[in-house]
């Protein structure tokens, strides 16, 4: 999942701070994203398709300046032009910027707005303490609640810091009046702008700056620096970010140098590392492998399954499995095997690593990749339970599912949705799982995990349940970033949710307190409440409109709605409404910022598996639309067998778009897999 070169940048930072310079090799890496990332006018982005900012710019800038580039080379000269031409260049960075520019020295500590780590120490039931916030907000401010605390400054070496003080900013430094730039921010930078109600907090902090009591002061970085260690332990020192993450490794180093928890912490950030030839050294903001395989599993299970008799001998000659019946009909399970950490694992050692699958005679690829899907779900599922999890403001994690390989322990509702759907689809493929199936006590964790992310007005969360309210908006720090304050209730997170929970209730009876069901009426009901007038539903995680639907339909068609249901008729209206004239749909991330549908110029791979997989369950697989939405397709198929890479697809918080790089192989292959499987079976009820 591809987003920015910050969190790079930031890396590049610590390493520095902390003196552990990169290799040559590695350097040459690092350089070369920078390189292709670069806009054609100097800048650098938020995501692929943005224009330039001054905050990444200037991190981008520094970052290649510790690396060791002279001033003098061409891109740096190309984006020191672009900083100078900004009205208020650097000096109006957003206060992120600031903050990390403050810790090397590059920003005076009067121009940032207090970030005071007593806020830590307030009475939890307070609508403003920061349990409240959002798990990623909450953990990036405990961050740079504490180094702000500690008065944290780095050194740079030699005359670094004055040369880049002379760089950065066309004037003398000396001279700047940071003070008066604590709430000025580029507006190239701006999305949500600072409010009243946060200058007048700020101002309030300001004030409680000067007059602190240091016993006071020694308590909150306590605070702080206990839950800061929890995060990064229990992590297994990924943190649920590299952003945090980082933030979390200079605090350890801010406290102790020597600290036996920063060496490991450091580790942990190469979790996040990619590279690859064309682009380089890169960190991810964050890792999709249970999500792509949940989804990827999904569209290939979709296939013609060829391969029945050949599986179920296999299964036969497992050992894992003495009777391979479907779910339901009295199978004899084997002892689910217990996923847990030795104490080095949790100190950070490597991954529990799954056994080899057998490879069985007579099975093609695809139903391997299958066998071989499974199993990597089947091990990142959370078997073991956070210790003392609530005292640390988390919700239980048991039963879940993160977004990557379940290393860090963050799981994610529609992540867990999406796993247990893949999982329950496979086991209606005539015993197409070869082995070690997950037993019914597994499968219900799996749903107790998603009943705890349900939230009061009957949508789903995504890493935990709402805390906050909505006016914690009003007081939203980020400058760049929209609804990060606080958990809410999101359509594709209760579309999966809602699928999840259908599917299971398909082959397992309800709890005894009729959880499951409830649920089911209670999401249902939100989703129906939440399409807009003309049929569409706004998104939230991806792009935009036409995924919203995809998950709104599909969860409205898994709890048992009709394909004559008026809701579901206006959704198919507005799809319908949507195609573009050469047979594709395509919507432009320009949306998202704007709250309204926005064409694409061009058709979308993505966007048109998107719809497609969403008008099949309403639609008979001959409309003339879905014909020619996959014609479309199919035309647009390369000779690898993907399809190519287009715009980006996904977004978070509103205006940071990403570029998940599997989506433009696996919704295709699964909108023509289903394709498939309806026109043959259309086809033979008309043969009979």
């Amino acid at each position: 999942m591809v987003w920015c070169t910050m969190i790079l940048a930031q890396t590049v930072m610590v390493r520095t701070i902390m003196n552990r310079p990169y290799s040559g090799v590695e350097t040459t890496g690092i350089v070369k994203h920078f390189q292709v990332t670069q806009r054609d006018d100097g800048s650098w982005g938020m995501h692929p398709e943005s224009a330039g900012y001054v905050f990444f710019t200037t991190m981008a800038y520094v970052a290649l300046r510790l690396l060791g580039l002279p001033a003098d080379a061409p891109m740096l000269v190309s984006a020191r032009r672009w900083l100078h031409a900004q009205p208020g260049g650097v000096r109006e960075i957003p206060s992120w910027g600031k903050f990390w520019l403050a810790l090397l020295g590059l920003y005076e500590r009067e121009g940032l707005n207090p970030i005071p780590p007593e806020i830590f120490l307030l009475p939890e039931w307070l609508p403003v303490h920061p349990r409240q916030f959002y798990c990623h907000t909450r953990l990036i401010y405990l961050g740079l609640g504490f180094l702000y605390g500690m008065r944290f400054c780095a050194v740079l070496p030699g005359t670094l810091r004055d040369e880049l003080r002379r760089e950065l900013y066309p004037e003398p430094y000396a001279g700047i009046d940071f003070a008066s730039l604590r709430n000025r921010i580029a507006r190239s930078d701006v999305y949500v702008p600072i409010s009243p109600a946060l200058r007048l907090g700020y101002g309030l902090l300001g004030l409680f700056e000067r007059w602190h009591r240091p016993g006071l002061r020694r308590r909150a970085l306590d605070l702080c620096f206990e839950h800061i260690c929890y995060e990064q332990r229990n992590t297994r020192y990924q943190g649920i970010s590299p952003v945090s993450g980082l933030l979390n490794c200079l605090s350890l180093f801010a406290r102790d140098p020597h600290h036996p928890d920063l060496a490991p912490s450091l580790e942990g950030i190469e979790a996040w590392r990619w590279e690859d030839e064309a682009e380089g050294i890169r960190y991810a903001g964050a890792r999709s492998n249970s999500w792509d395989t949940a989804f990827a599993i999904q569209a290939l299970a979709e296939l013609p399954d060829a391969n029945a008799e050949a599986v179920l001998a296999l299964n036969c000659n497992a050992a894992e499995i003495t009777n391979p019946l479907p779910l339901g009909e009295g199978r004899v399970r084997a002892e689910a095997p217990h996923v847990s950490m030795s104490s080095s694992q949790a100190q950070g050692a490597p991954a529990l690593t799954p056994t080899p699958l057998p490879q069985g005679e007579g099975l093609d690829s695809t139903t391997l990749a299958l066998n071989r899907g499974h199993q990597f779900l089947r091990v990142a599922q959370m078997t073991e339970e956070l210790p003392d999890y609530p005292s640390a403001w988390r919700d239980r994690a048991l039963g879940g599912w993160c977004f990557s390989d379940g290393q860090h322990r963050w799981p994610v509702s529609d992540c867990a949705a999406e796993a247990l759907s893949a999982i329950l689809s496979l086991y209606e493929r005539s015993g197409s799982v070869a082995a070690e199936r997950l037993d019914d006590a597994r499968l219900r964790l799996a749903v107790e995990f998603i009943l705890s992310r349900q939230n009061a007005d009957g949508g789903f969360g995504t890493y935990e349940r709402r805390r906050g309210s909505r006016i914690l908006e009003l007081i939203n720090p980020s400058e760049m970033y929209g609804q990060c304050m606080t958990e809410l209730s999101y359509i594709e997170c209760t579309g999966s949710s809602l699928a999840a929970l259908a599917h299971y209730r398909r082959y397992h009876p309800d709890f005894a307190d009729g959880r499951i069901a409830q649920a089911v009426r209670r999401a249902e009901a939100f989703l129906r409440d939440s399409q807009q007038d003309d049929g569409s539903y706004a998104g939230f995680w991806g792009i935009n409109y036409t995924y919203a639907l995809f998950h709104a339909i599909k969860g409205l068609r898994s709890a048992g709605a009709a394909i004559t249901d008026p809701a579901l008729q206006a959704a198919a209206r507005w799809l319908l409404e949507k195609q573009r004239a050469d047979g594709g749909w395509g919507e432009h991330y320009s949306g998202c910022l704007e709250g309204r549908y926005v064409e694409h110029p061009q058709s979308q791979a993505v966007m048109t598996s998107w719809a497609l997989l969403a008008l099949m369950e309403i639609l008979p697989p001959d409309h003339d639309a879905i014909r020619r939405g996959v014609t479309w397709l199919v035309d647009r198929q390369q000779a690898d067998g993907a399809w190519p890479r287009q715009a980006v697809n996904g977004v978070f918080f509103g205006a940071a778009m990403l570029d998940y790089r599997l989506y433009h192989i696996y919704f295709p292959t699964w909108a023509l897999a289903r394709y498939t499987r309806l026109a043959t079976a259309a086809t033979h009820r008309g043969a009979a």
